[in-house]
Protein backbone atom coordinates (compact mmCIF):
# COMPACT_ATOMS: atom_id res chain seq x y z
CA UNK A 1 0.00 0.00 0.00
CA UNK A 2 0.90 3.66 -0.17
CA UNK A 3 -0.10 6.80 1.67
CA UNK A 4 -0.33 9.56 -0.71
CA UNK A 5 -1.55 13.31 -0.16
CA UNK A 6 -3.12 14.95 -3.61
CA UNK A 7 -2.29 18.38 -4.03
CA UNK A 8 -5.16 20.39 -6.25
CA UNK A 9 -2.93 20.76 -9.25
CA UNK A 10 -3.02 17.08 -9.21
CA UNK A 11 0.16 16.27 -8.98
CA UNK A 12 0.75 13.85 -5.60
CA UNK A 13 3.20 12.98 -2.90
CA UNK A 14 3.27 9.90 -1.94
CA UNK A 15 4.57 9.84 2.32
CA UNK A 16 5.00 6.20 3.01
CA UNK A 17 4.81 2.87 1.57
CA UNK A 18 3.09 0.59 3.91
CA UNK A 19 3.91 -3.57 4.08
CA UNK A 20 3.10 -6.59 5.59
CA UNK A 21 2.55 -6.29 9.48
CA UNK A 22 2.10 -2.44 8.82
CA UNK A 23 -1.06 -0.07 10.79
CA UNK A 24 -3.35 1.64 8.23
CA UNK A 25 -4.86 4.59 9.06
CA UNK A 26 -2.78 5.05 12.61
CA UNK A 27 -1.53 9.06 12.12
CA UNK A 28 -5.06 9.88 12.16
CA UNK A 29 -7.25 7.48 14.12
CA UNK A 30 -8.21 9.95 16.46
CA UNK A 31 -8.82 12.67 13.76
CA UNK A 32 -12.45 13.87 12.10
CA UNK A 33 -11.20 13.57 8.52
CA UNK A 34 -8.19 11.75 7.16
CA UNK A 35 -5.34 13.78 5.82
CA UNK A 36 -4.20 11.52 3.13
CA UNK A 37 -5.49 8.65 0.74
CA UNK A 38 -4.26 5.17 0.82
CA UNK A 39 -3.83 3.32 -2.45
CA UNK A 40 -3.10 -0.44 -2.94
CA UNK A 41 0.24 -1.29 -4.87
CA UNK A 42 -0.75 -5.00 -5.09
CA UNK A 43 -3.17 -7.47 -3.99
CA UNK A 44 -3.57 -7.12 -0.20
CA UNK A 45 -5.77 -8.32 2.86
CA UNK A 46 -6.46 -6.06 5.72
CA UNK A 47 -8.48 -6.24 8.88
CA UNK A 48 -10.79 -3.83 10.35
CA UNK A 49 -10.70 -2.48 13.92
CA UNK A 50 -12.78 -0.25 15.07
CA UNK A 51 -11.67 2.97 17.10
CA UNK A 52 -14.12 1.69 19.95
CA UNK A 53 -12.67 -1.30 20.39
CA UNK A 54 -9.19 -0.14 19.80
CA UNK A 55 -9.62 1.92 22.89
CA UNK A 56 -11.51 -0.35 25.27
CA UNK A 57 -8.61 -2.43 24.30
CA UNK A 58 -6.12 -0.18 25.64
CA UNK A 59 -7.92 0.05 29.01
CA UNK A 60 -7.02 -4.24 29.37
CA UNK A 61 -4.02 -4.41 27.29
CA UNK A 62 -1.65 -1.35 28.33
CA UNK A 63 1.16 -3.20 26.17
CA UNK A 64 -1.05 -3.04 22.85
CA UNK A 65 -1.41 0.90 23.63
CA UNK A 66 2.43 0.91 23.90
CA UNK A 67 3.33 -1.19 21.07
CA UNK A 68 0.28 1.42 18.91
CA UNK A 69 2.06 4.21 20.43
CA UNK A 70 5.86 2.95 19.42
CA UNK A 71 4.27 2.36 15.67
CA UNK A 72 2.93 5.56 15.35
CA UNK A 73 6.30 7.00 16.85
CA UNK A 74 7.60 5.10 14.33
CA UNK A 75 6.32 6.27 11.60
CA UNK A 76 7.01 9.89 12.13
CA UNK A 77 10.54 9.09 12.57
CA UNK A 78 10.22 8.10 8.96
CA UNK A 79 8.74 10.55 7.84
CA UNK A 80 11.24 12.81 9.41
CA UNK A 81 13.70 10.77 7.43
CA UNK A 82 11.87 11.32 4.29
CA UNK A 83 11.69 15.27 5.03
CA UNK A 84 15.29 15.15 5.69
CA UNK A 85 16.23 13.29 2.26
CA UNK A 86 14.13 15.48 0.22
CA UNK A 87 15.38 18.46 1.79
CA UNK A 88 19.23 17.54 2.15
CA UNK A 89 20.27 14.65 0.28
CA UNK A 90 20.77 14.43 -3.29
CA UNK A 91 18.81 12.21 -5.87
CA UNK A 92 21.10 9.52 -5.99
CA UNK A 93 21.74 9.23 -2.38
CA UNK A 94 18.09 10.07 -1.59
CA UNK A 95 17.00 6.74 -3.78
CA UNK A 96 20.04 4.84 -2.20
CA UNK A 97 18.07 5.66 1.30
CA UNK A 98 14.86 4.65 0.64
CA UNK A 99 15.59 1.38 -1.21
CA UNK A 100 18.02 0.56 2.21
CA UNK A 101 14.75 1.74 4.21
CA UNK A 102 12.19 -0.36 2.63
CA UNK A 103 14.75 -3.52 3.17
CA UNK A 104 15.60 -3.48 6.21
CA UNK A 105 12.00 -2.50 7.28
CA UNK A 106 10.85 -6.10 4.67
CA UNK A 107 13.85 -7.50 6.79
CA UNK A 108 11.98 -7.71 9.68
CA UNK A 109 9.19 -9.66 8.50
CA UNK A 110 10.92 -12.30 6.40
CA UNK A 111 10.88 -10.37 3.09
CA UNK A 112 14.15 -9.18 2.21
CA UNK A 113 18.03 -9.91 2.65
CA UNK A 114 21.01 -7.86 2.49
CA UNK A 115 20.84 -9.46 -1.49
CA UNK A 116 17.45 -8.07 -2.26
CA UNK A 117 13.76 -8.07 -2.28
CA UNK A 118 10.81 -8.26 -4.73
CA UNK A 119 9.49 -4.67 -5.32
CA UNK A 120 6.43 -3.94 -7.06
CA UNK A 121 7.16 -0.01 -6.66
CA UNK A 122 6.56 1.75 -10.10
CA UNK A 123 8.95 4.53 -10.89
CA UNK A 124 6.01 6.69 -11.00
CA UNK A 125 5.30 5.84 -7.21
CA UNK A 126 8.96 6.70 -6.88
CA UNK A 127 9.13 9.78 -8.01
CA UNK A 128 6.32 10.72 -6.12
CA UNK A 129 7.59 9.25 -2.99
CA UNK A 130 11.37 10.85 -3.51
CA UNK A 131 10.11 14.81 -4.66
CA UNK A 132 11.78 13.45 -8.55
CA UNK A 133 10.68 13.37 -12.35
CA UNK A 134 10.01 9.22 -13.49
CA UNK A 135 12.67 10.84 -15.54
CA UNK A 136 14.75 11.56 -12.83
CA UNK A 137 14.40 8.10 -11.10
CA UNK A 138 15.35 6.29 -14.13
CA UNK A 139 18.69 8.10 -14.51
CA UNK A 140 19.39 7.68 -11.18
CA UNK A 141 18.49 4.19 -11.25
CA UNK A 142 21.16 3.52 -13.97
CA UNK A 143 23.61 5.40 -12.49
CA UNK A 144 23.38 3.33 -8.91
CA UNK A 145 23.30 0.44 -11.07
CA UNK A 146 26.54 1.36 -13.27
CA UNK A 147 28.05 2.10 -10.14
CA UNK A 148 27.46 -1.50 -8.46
CA UNK A 149 25.80 -0.74 -5.54
CA UNK A 150 21.90 -1.81 -6.77
CA UNK A 151 19.85 -2.94 -9.42
CA UNK A 152 16.44 -2.63 -9.72
CA UNK A 153 14.84 -4.44 -12.24
CA UNK A 154 11.35 -6.08 -12.85
CA UNK A 155 10.23 -6.14 -9.83
CA UNK A 156 13.37 -6.85 -7.63
CA UNK A 157 15.58 -5.12 -6.30
CA UNK A 158 19.19 -6.47 -5.72
CA UNK A 159 22.16 -5.21 -3.45
CA UNK A 160 25.65 -5.37 -5.45
CA UNK A 161 27.39 -3.76 -2.57
CA UNK A 162 25.10 -3.61 0.11
CA UNK A 163 28.23 -2.14 2.41
CA UNK A 164 28.69 0.37 -0.33
CA UNK A 165 25.22 1.55 -0.34
CA UNK A 166 24.71 1.87 3.24
CA UNK A 167 27.63 3.93 2.91
CA UNK A 168 27.10 6.25 0.27
CA UNK A 169 23.87 6.89 1.70
CA UNK A 170 24.80 7.37 5.16
CA UNK A 171 21.91 4.94 6.24
CA UNK A 172 21.61 4.45 10.23
CA UNK A 173 19.14 2.07 10.79
CA UNK A 174 18.61 2.77 14.34
CA UNK A 175 15.77 5.44 13.58
CA UNK A 176 13.51 2.18 12.45
CA UNK A 177 13.86 0.48 16.01
CA UNK A 178 13.48 -2.67 15.71
CA UNK A 179 13.83 -3.72 19.89
CA UNK A 180 10.46 -2.59 19.99
CA UNK A 181 8.84 -0.57 22.02
CA UNK A 182 10.89 0.94 25.03
CA UNK A 183 8.88 0.15 28.49
CA UNK A 184 11.78 1.49 30.72
CA UNK A 185 14.60 3.64 30.60
CA UNK A 186 17.99 3.09 31.37
CA UNK A 187 18.70 1.54 34.87
CA UNK A 188 14.83 -0.22 34.75
CA UNK A 189 12.96 3.34 35.12
CA UNK A 190 10.16 4.62 33.70
CA UNK A 191 11.12 6.44 30.64
CA UNK A 192 9.91 9.89 30.29
CA UNK A 193 8.07 11.82 27.64
CA UNK A 194 8.55 15.90 28.13
CA UNK A 195 5.16 17.37 26.87
CA UNK A 196 5.75 21.52 25.93
CA UNK A 197 2.91 23.31 27.45
CA UNK A 198 1.69 26.83 25.58
CA UNK A 199 1.09 29.37 27.76
CA UNK A 200 -1.28 31.97 27.43
CA UNK A 201 -0.83 35.76 29.30
CA UNK A 202 1.59 36.68 31.11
Amino acid sequence: MCSYKLLPGGTRQVVDVQIPGDFLGLRSVLFRTAGHNIEPISRVQASEVQVRDLLEAFQTAPRLAATLLWAASRDEAMVVEHLVGIGRRDAKQRMAHFLLELGARLKLVRLASNDGYNCQLTQYLLADALGLSAVHVNRVLRELREDGLVTFQQGKVTFGDFDGMVAFSEFDRQYLDHDGPLMTGPGGSPSAVQVLTAMTGP
